[in-house]
């Protein structure tokens, strides 16, 4: 049977998600491009054609990861309810005990990126954009009352470095911490930055 002819961008996401699947499949350090190739059954060729170095691929792969998971934020931060209930369905979605998937994907990335320039440029906007997103809805929150934060940036700092870390635990530790235990220390922590009482 003939394959389906794609648009050029259409095979550059196609590409991309292959290369993620195989990237949380095998690791960073252990993905070719002929496993990229081989998932979709087209040529390594065309794979470099579009990419032309592994680098490239594995750079763009993290972005478009990212982007998904940035989509998924915008959405929880974007529903018309209160800045408090936007912020805690983020961080719920987002702490390693929630829905959000992929984070062997990111702990992986993490790692990669330590050698990697253009993994880490990737990994630095992402934590920016999640940081910046977070401030700016607790930001909100504050300006309508709904709770106290001297310094929205920070608390979005200390919140994101939490779920990181509790994202290590859990997936390259697994068992240090059980998934209820890490979302009670969650929902304290966000009770303490915004000065709110447990729920």
């Amino acid at each position: 049977m003939a394959r389906v002819r794609l648009s050029v961008e259409e095979r550059r996401q196609e590409l991309l998600r292959a290369a993620v699947e195989q990237i949380e499949a095998r690791g960073v350090a252990a993905v070719r491009i002929s496993d990229v190739a081989s998932a979709l059954g087209v040529s390594n060729a065309l794979v470099l054609y579009h990419f032309s170095t592994k680098e490239k691929l594995v750079a763009a792969a993290f972005a478009f990861a990212a982007e998904d998971d940035l989509a998924r934020l915008r959405g929880l931060l974007g529903r018309r309810t209160t800045a408090l209930r936007r912020l805690r369905a983020a961080v719920r979605w987002y702490a390693p005990t929630g829905q959000a998937k992929g984070w062997r994907l990111w702990v992986e990335g993490w790692a990669a990126a330590l050698r990697e320039p253009a993994l880490r440029k990737v990994a630095r906007d992402l934590d920016r954009q999640w940081k910046a997103a977070l401030s700016e809805v607790i930001a909100e929150g504050v300006t309508a009352g709904e709770f106290r934060c001297p310094d929205p940036a920070g608390t979005a700092l200390r919140l994101t470095a939490l779920l990181d870390g509790l994202a290590v635990q859990l997936t390259a530790y697994g068992g240090t911490v059980s998934r209820a235990r890490a979302q009670q220390w969650v929902d304290e922590a966000l009770a303490r930055e915004l000065g709110l009482p447990r729920e």
